[in-house]
């Protein structure tokens, strides 16, 4: 399985993560912050396969944190969440750094879907505007 580190500044969501990728299989470390998170990578030289970051974080946000990462360990699959639609749309500039935003609230079910196809390398869904607003 995989090495995860999970960057969440709320206790339940953060523990919801960190046990949902644990019964998964996956050697998960969790930090509260960004700056954290960046100094737990640093400290473990990179050896993650994917970083799941909040983006809107105190101290270092997801974004920062996304690209100090990726600049330093390009190797690190990176997928970002928020519950937040204009976080979502300052994440989309990352394209080529992320692999892709999942939107809180999410389910059990969505998460793991997501960290399993982030691993796999399955290429994103890319959900036209009209597409979805019929489903809606």
């Amino acid at each position: 399985m995989a090495r995860i580190l999970v960057a969440e500044d709320d206790p339940s969501v953060r523990a919801f993560v960190v046990s949902a990728l644990t019964m998964k299989g996956h050697e998960v470390m969790a930090e509260e912050d960004g700056g954290l998170a960046a100094e737990t990578a640093d400290a473990e030289g990179g050896r993650f396969d994917l970083l799941l970051s909040d983006i809107k974080m105190p101290i270092m946000d997801g974004i920062a944190l996304a690209l100090d990462v990726a600049a330093k360990y390009p190797h690190i699959i990176i997928v970002l969440m928020t519950g937040f639609a204009d976080q979502r749309e300052r994440a989309h500039g990352l394209d080529a750094l992320i692999y892709d935003v999942i939107v809180k609230p999410f389910t059990l079910a969505d998460l793991l879907t997501k960290i399993d196809d982030a691993l796999e390398g399955k290429p994103v869904e890319v959900v036209s505007l009209g597409r979805q607003a019929r489903e809606e």
